[in-house]
């Protein structure tokens, strides 16, 4: 596989980045990230992260400022902006979960549609950032049945709260990319990325995480619809796209618009090679079963990202068997209480290594 361009270090050392919703799975990784590249980073979050978070045992808060500020509210969001003054900003505060969307919508709205308003208007109102980077979601398309890849350029929708709400994200950060931040200066891009899976996510009704819990526990998991497919990824290699995507936009504006970071392999994987691979890789403790009662998804999800490879020089640099193996590593080593910072910063560095 050929090598992606490299996050460069002497870029992110010293930088003013903020990065909203610190303290969740991607945003934790993207962090750690950034403390190790040098970076001076604050964070925003609404609470105090979860014991067993990747912020919290990985010791995240060592390398970020933490602000406490709902994203919902926008006196507080603009009392942070005014407090950090970041010269970029990743936005990846939000409501990440499709079970949670369908019992309380309005509250998905609220943090994703009138969320991305209050961060993308409090950096309007203060000026200064010159490259903003709004993390959404591969499910922010009109659901497809064509064998092929979604483009960037394929129609918006969503068949749930959810998926509704990042395509709203979307339309907000165009047109306030068009009406606002071309006069200002300001490079304001979007970055859709979907079925990121890494070390520290125990999102509900997610199939790796649910594996990972079933596997330390000892439980038996159920599994909905073993052959549905997904462009499974290791959070590292959508995370090095967006750093990338930040690193192109401070050099211009031509890049100010939507991107998709995904597998090469755009015809993806279905969830039966993965909860079989992951149970391979675990041993049998991790035990699992089909549930047929459990309410049906998008059959697949498949997406092309041949315009950050051609224009950014993104690569994914793990295959879905190097992404899974150290998914179940690092879960390995939580269990056995291992150093979890220094496991996760050892990620990092093999990564950029481009490690097998």
């Amino acid at each position: 596989m050929p090598r992606s361009a490299a996050v460069a270090p002497d870029f992110w050392s010293g930088r003013r980045v903020l990065v909203t919703g610190v303290t969740g799975f991607q945003g934790a990784w993207l962090a750690l990230w950034l403390g190790a590249l040098g970076a001076h980073v604050s964070g925003l979050s609404r609470r105090e992260p979860p014991a067993d978070s990747l912020f919290a045992v990985g010791g995240v808060g060592r390398d970020v400022t933490r602000i406490d500020a709902d994203v919902r509210d926008f006196q507080a969001v603009s009392a942070a902006v005014g407090e950090c003054r970041p010269e970029i900003v990743v936005h990846m505060a939000a409501q990440s979960l499709v079970p949670a969307s369908l019992r309380d919508p309005r509250e998905t709205y609220q943090s994703n549609l009138m969320g991305t308003i209050n961060v993308l208007e409090a950096l309007r109102l203060a000026g200064g950032a010159r490259v903003i980077v709004n993390v959404t979601s591969s499910l922010c398309y009109e659901p497809q049945t064509w064998a092929w890849g979604l483009r960037e350029t394929d129609p918006l929708g969503g068949a749930d709260p959810y998926s509704s709400s990042k395509a709203c994200a979307e339309l907000v950060s165009a047109a306030y990319r068009r009406a606002f931040f071309g006069r200002q200066g300001t490079r304001l891009a979007t970055a859709r990325a979907g079925n990121v899976i890494g070390g520290g996510d125990w999102g509900e009704g997610r199939l790796v995480p649910d594996l990972m819990r079933a596997a330390i526990s000892g439980e038996r998991v159920r599994v909905r619809d073993p052959e549905a497919v997904r462009p499974w990824q290791h959070v590292l290699d959508p995370v090095s796209g967006y750093l990338l995507l930040a690193q192109s936009l401070w050099e211009s504006a031509d890049h100010a618009e939507a991107w998709n970071f995904a597998p090469v392999e755009e015809h993806g994987f279905s969830v039966r090679f993965v909860v079989e691979h992951v149970a391979g890789r675990w041993g049998p403790d991790l035990r699992w079963e089909t549930d047929p009662s459990a309410p049906g998804a998008r059959r697949q999800l498949r997406l092309d990202s041949s315009l950050a490879r051609a224009r950014l020089g993104w690569m994914p640099r793990w295959n879905i068997t190097q992404a899974l193996d150290r998914v179940v590593d690092w879960h390995q080593g939580l269990k056995r209480g291992q150093d979890m910072r220094e496991l996760t910063l050892a990620q990092i560095r093999a990564h950029q290594a481009n490690d097998q």
